[in-house]
């Protein structure tokens, strides 16, 4: 296989090649991105994550292309074709579409028109017309007439057929044509006969075109379901002029009955191979990129709900509210063990659920209350906050509203029915809800990530794409944090850099059999969990109240040595070097600056010391709708009104003001300022204010602004 093109992929990533080799060498050695980013600063010369995902990208994509390379010389050698010229070309370039034009010629055909002419012997009438050098093809074709080919006419359609295959195979001509594609291009959409009933949600595109060049994702994906359901035609086409004169440049040559063969041919050639090919691969491409668009809109959002605000680990009464069926009950305690469940109705028997929930609370010496944001959930609320005030724990008791979205998912799934075998799907969804309160990330990553509520097209993407993104979000935001060792669920454990599924479940089972671990260093005794697996881990996993203070610490095991010399040069404890400031103040980075540890890590590891475990998520905080508006109905143009933003698309952000559905800001109405990114201004979760501009409750539509 060609060796790895250092200089394309630090071309491709804008970053140094001494970077991008040291960082591709990691990956290699079985390193994880968080592992790399977190305790390989000196060797990647402190790239973030999003710089070390963008190498690992056109790393994986290198690799790609130099199986596909290895498979086409291999291929064209045992068609006996493979000339020093031609692999030398295969050799020189390094995207896939060089390659498969490359490779065109030389693919494995069915029977196409150009076969079957040249299987008719025409093929040298047809290199004597192409080369230009045929001053009367009518008359040079009678003689080639066999019981195949009964008239000049029959050999000179046979003839153009090989030319206008040799026409779509020829590298130049695709790659000219490519280029006007990628500058000229225009995607149309048309509905189709007698869909435009059926098809209504795609009214705005039933006679549609925009440059491909400029079309956002949303419309593109928007686009291309309308053609997948059958509803609309879509075509991606350049100007045909301008492509048949970029052909007629190339290959127009010879007296003017040679020329005019070889203007039918490549006329033939563009319109039924050339154009049809070019269309697929520009629209595969432009698909690709609307995808890529659509995951990072996804990814970020997902981001942004994970590392949400946790309140900690607190007793919490947690409710899923209902009208009819009334509302289900838990209790948990501060590690998210279920205590007690029960059902209320606050609506049919309000004195019986205040006595209940009253009881509850004073029983199970209750922290916080969730209550879940779905139907009911307001009224629900309502009846909680009163019981609150009128007992006078209103302040000493916090009451919270929490997202559903995903919970009834996870309350039917095998991993709910594992943790509660005996339970039914409202006691696992009040647990999910109360768990989500406590710590999102723990909670969410049970679900899976397009069940949460929150993203744009995101059924619409390519499905493996998404799982490979999302993946890497969650593993980023789960080593971001830290995981508890002793508490953590093997749906957590799995995300920790070196970990995966089978060791998760191997920690787990090892913790139930012999008790909590009692140091990291024991991690080496948990079956199948090796050297490699422990470095890529240990620095991740968290033990609290241990005896060595480091282990509680994001501090890796192959610096405590480093530490505890700290501490000897301090004349102290690792303990008291990190609780008191004075004694680290002594400290100078300079002095342990070695071969293997350089400033940033020696930097990073003052500032763990300074504060260990110390979670990067922000605190939680309070929040209450307007009491004044429960539904659409309830709302008026210019009313200003608090929310909280549930979603964020690359046309604007979704606002929950509390009338069980959500309004859109339009990123024009994001700020006074032009915005490009609805992240620029607003994160999910956010606590904001906006003023209804519009209702529209025909369509389910409420327009807001944040413009104030």
């Amino acid at each position: 296989m060609t060796s790895m093109n250092y200089p394309l992929i630090a071309q491709h990533t804008g970053i140094s090649e001494k970077q991008v080799r040291n960082t591709v060498q990691l990956f290699e050695e079985g390193a994880t991105l968080p592992f790399i980013s977190r305790y390989r600063k000196e060797a990647t010369g402190g790239l973030d994550e999003v710089q070390i995902g963008a190498i690992k990208d056109a790393w994986q994509k290198q690799q790609e292309v130099e199986k596909r390379r290895e498979f086409i010389l291999k291929n064209i050698d045992e068609q006996g074709k493979l000339t020093p010229e031609l692999k030398k070309r295969i050799e020189s370039v390094f995207s896939i579409i060089e390659l498969e034009d490359l490779y065109l010629p030389y693919k494995q055909k069915r029977k196409t028109r150009a076969t079957l002419a040249i299987e008719k012997r025409l093929e040298p009438l047809a290199r004597l017309i192409f080369s230009g050098k045929e001053t009367n093809p009518i008359q040079k074709a009678r003689t080639f007439l066999n019981d195949q080919v009964l008239s000049a006419e029959d050999a000179l359609n046979g003839a153009r057929d090989i030319m206008a295959e040799w026409i779509n195979e020829n590298q130049d001509a695709r790659s000219r044509v490519r280029i006007l594609f990628q500058k000229e291009a225009v995607i149309t959409a048309k509905v189709k006969k007698k869909k435009e009933e059926e098809g209504v949600k795609y009214r705005d595109y039933f006679e549609f075109s925009e440059r491909l060049s400029r079309i956002p994702s949303h419309r593109l994906l928007a686009i291309r379901r309308g053609e997948e359901e059958g509803i609309l035609n879509v075509d991606i086409s350049a100007d045909e002029d301008q492509a048949l004169t970029l052909l007629e440049r190339l290959f127009l040559q010879g007296p003017p009955a040679c020329r005019d063969q070889i203007v039918l041919a490549l006329t033939d050639s563009y319109k039924r191979l050339l154009k049809p090919s070019i269309e697929t691969e520009f629209a595969g491409l432009s698909k690709e990129k609307a995808d890529t668009a659509a995951i990072q809109v996804f990814t970020e959002n997902l981001r942004q709900l994970l590392l949400a605000s946790p309140l900690g680990q607190k007793k919490v009464l947690a409710i899923d509210p209902g009208f009819r069926t009334g509302c289900k009950v838990v209790v948990l305690d501060s590690q998210g063990n279920l205590l007690a469940d029960h059902v209320i109705y606050p609506f049919d028997k309000p004195a019986e659920a205040r006595n209940k929930l009253a009881d509850a609370i004073a029983k199970f010496q209750v922290e916080a209350i969730a209550v879940g944001n779905g139907t009911a959930g307001r009224e629900t609320e309502d009846f909680v906050r009163r019981l609150l005030e009128e007992s006078g724990k209103i302040a000493e008791i916090g009451l919270f509203m929490v997202s559903e979205q995903g919970a009834s998912i996870y309350s039917a799934s095998e991993v709910a029915r594992e943790e509660f075998p005996d339970k039914d799907v409202t006691v696992r969804g009040s647990v999910s809800i109360g768990r989500r309160l406590m710590d999102p990330l723990a909670e969410l990553v049970k679900i899976d990530p397009k069940s949460i509520g929150v993203g744009q097209y995101q059924h619409d993407v390519d499905q493996n794409s998404l799982r490979n993104a999302l993946d890497v979000v969650v593993e980023s935001c789960v080593n971001s944090v830290g995981v508890n060792l002793n508490t953590a669920s093997k749906h957590l454990l799995r995300y920790v850099s070196g970990l995966g599924p089978a060791l998760a479940q191997n920690i787990v089972d090892f913790r139930a059999k012999n008790g909590n671990f009692k140091t990291r260093q024991q991690l080496l005794k948990v079956p199948r969990l090796g050297s490699k697996a422990f470095e890529q881990a240990a620095g991740f996993l968290r033990i609290q109240n241990a005896d060595n203070p480091l282990d509680s610490s994001a501090v890796h095991p192959e610096r405590y040595g480093l530490v505890e010399q700290m501490a000897k040069d301090a004349g102290t404890t690792i303990r008291e070097l990190m609780q008191k400031p004075e004694l680290r103040k002594q400290i100078r980075p300079e002095k342990y600056v070695s071969d293997a540890v350089g400033l940033p890590t020696l930097k990073d590891i003052l500032l763990e010391l300074e504060k260990p475990s110390r979670d990067p998520r922000a605190g939680m905080k309070p929040f209450e709708f307007d009491s004044s508006v429960r539904k659409p109905e309830d709302l008026k143009t210019g009313m200003i009104l608090p929310g909280i933003v549930t979603n964020i698309t690359a046309f604007g952000a979704f606002v929950d003001i509390g009338v069980k559905q959500d309004g859109l800001v339009h990123v024009s109405q994001l700020a006074d300022r032009f915005i490009k990114d609805p992240n620029e201004v607003v994160r999910l979760q956010q606590i904001v204010n906006v003023k209804v501009t519009e209702v529209d409750l025909a369509r389910k539509r409420i327009a807001l602004s944040m413009k104030l």
